[in-house]
């Protein structure tokens, strides 16, 4: 661990870390599947695809970023070589083989979902760490809350402008509701 001023006991700050590397494998094999979509889909919705698919790819970019750095902030190094995003990637593997706007949806939508599950997950371990609540605080989880919020990760939602595609809404939220707790600063409020 790289010494910084940061006063979390240091059990914390190693378990904190590893989770946030753990997250930032799959925000950035995110990021590349989004990427990979809006770089590759055809189809008679393309252009209203093409575009939500890189504004949602920007979105999960800055999310990135925001993982990358709170691992910094703990005193740990961001982990985001392509080996070792192939290595801790919990996400499936996104199809290569695809390229109508309905195919781009539901695999999108698969690899949104296990994302969201992964987040959720690292927030209910965080929250056992009471020290993380007061010191992960600040202006930047709350701009992360907010678009999570905004966007609800609900891209799969918009498939249903997708003309014939038989996909019914789907809805994936990275927020806990009651708890307020952010789904890229563990255990954190906004």
């Amino acid at each position: 661990m790289i010494k910084t001023k940061n006063d979390l006991p240091a059990k914390i700050q190693t378990e904190m870390i590893h989770l946030l590397n753990a997250r930032l494998a799959d925000a950035i094999d995110l990021n590349l599947q989004t990427k990979q979509a809006h770089w590759n889909v055809k189809g008679p919705a393309f252009i209203a695809l093409h575009e939500l698919f890189d504004k949602l790819a920007e979105e999960v970019e800055e999310h990135v970023d925001t993982i990358a750095e709170r691992v910094i902030q703990l005193g740990g190094v961001a982990h985001g070589t392509l080996p070792e995003i192939q290595r801790e990637t919990t996400l499936p593997p996104y199809p290569t083989d695809i390229s109508e706007g309905a195919a781009h949806v539901a695999a999108l939508s698969d690899s949104y979902a296990a994302f969201g599950k992964s987040v959720r997950e690292a927030i209910d371990f965080a929250d056992k760490a009471p020290e993380l609540l007061i010191k992960l605080s600040g202006s930047s989880k709350r701009t992360t809350r907010q678009t999570n919020n905004r966007r609800g990760w609900e891209s799969p939602v918009r498939a249903q402008s997708v003309p014939n595609t038989g996909w019914e809404p789907i809805s994936v939220n990275l927020t806990r509701g009651a708890s307020g707790a952010n789904a890229f600063c563990p255990g954190g409020t906004a």
